[in-house]
């Protein structure tokens, strides 16, 4: 697989991650299975997967305990990415920056994972509560403390991002960015190039809309989180059909399915952006880990671009 940097990092990583949050949280509580999700992040490492993306959150903590179950023997074969900076409070996901809060989370991290040190610690979310510089000072002295490798920040804005560079380089900013989400396109990955960080698109794939499998609104369980999001109500559903239609049809032209064209798509907005598509599937892994091999033309690229001003419903 194609090799990408994160950032100032110095870490290089295959040019498709694997988001492993939807093994363990989010989505299709009866669709998940703990071995066949170890064997898909097994296979993802075989193919040159390299970046594995998790989160305190995700379960919670039982993502981290399934991927440190995963990479029991292969920890030096991926860079491994994990999160703090989210807490579930009262049925809710509040954003929790404090400084002894990200200390103490970084080493349940390193216990769940079982590992001695995270390649790439990211704050989750900025706590509006927290000046932001408290909280990446404390992500900071964990680099220093040698148990993370460098850090990164999730949706955080280009304000933010420049405060917590100033004390210590922001290595990655993640966000979502697909088809369907280009609204880090404007400042967040300009932002980036101009200060050495790389971009990690979640959701790549449009939670899945994308990939052209979601045909009504009732096919989602009703404790999958998308029922909640408004991109996903029964309406939206329907009517952003159009929107994966002009997908496949790009995907025909070149023998490719939706959710490769979606993924070469991002791929093909510069080497400094690194997608995260999850998938608990085995065939959805290697079907998207082939985007790799899609050339996308200008014409494509041109008729794509304009897929974000035609999509029903906000992204939260």
């Amino acid at each position: 697989m194609q090799q990408r940097t994160l950032g100032s990092s110095g870490l290089t990583v295959g040019a498709i991650g694997l988001g492993c949050m939807g093994m363990s949280f989010a989505y299709s509580a009866s669709q998940r299975n703990e071995e066949e999700s170890i064997r898909v992040i097994h296979r993802a490492i075989d193919l040159g997967t390299t970046l594995i993306d998790t989160a305190d959150v995700y379960g919670p903590f039982t993502n981290e305990e399934l991927v440190g179950r995963a990479l029991a023997g292969r920890r030096d074969e991926v860079v491994l990415a994990s999160k703090c900076g989210l807490v579930i409070q009262d049925g809710a996901i509040v954003a929790h920056g404090h400084p002894d809060h990200i200390r103490h989370a970084a080493e349940a991290s390193l216990q769940r994972l079982d590992v001695e040190v995270i390649d790439l610690y990211q704050l989750h979310r900025v706590d509006p509560a927290i000046p932001v510089e408290d909280s990446w000072g404390a992500m900071a002295e964990l680099v220093q403390a040698g148990v993370v490798r460098a850090i990164g920040m999730s949706e955080a804005s280009t304000e933010q991002l420049a405060i917590a560079h100033a004390i210590h380089p922001v290595a990655t900013v993640q966000s979502e960015l697909s088809l369907w989400s280009t609204e880090q396109l404007d400042q967040v990955v300009p932002w980036c190039r101009d200060n050495d960080a790389s971009f990690i698109a979640y959701a790549p794939l449009g939670r899945g809309f994308l990939a052209g499998a979601l045909s009504s609104a009732s096919q989602l369980e009703d404790n999958d989180w998308r029922t909640t999001n408004p991109r996903f109500s029964a309406d939206a559903v329907s009517r952003n059909q159009k929107v994966v239609e002009i997908i496949r049809q790009v995907a025909a032209r070149h023998g490719a399915t939706p959710a490769q064209v979606a993924l070469a798509w991002v791929l093909g907005l510069g080497e400094d952006i690194i997608p995260i598509p999850g998938t608990k599937r085995l065939p959805y892994l290697e079907e998207n880990l082939a985007a790799t091999d899609v050339r996308l033309t200008d014409s494509d690229l041109a008729e794509l671009g304009q897929l974000a001003g035609q999509v029903v419903g906000t992204r939260y």
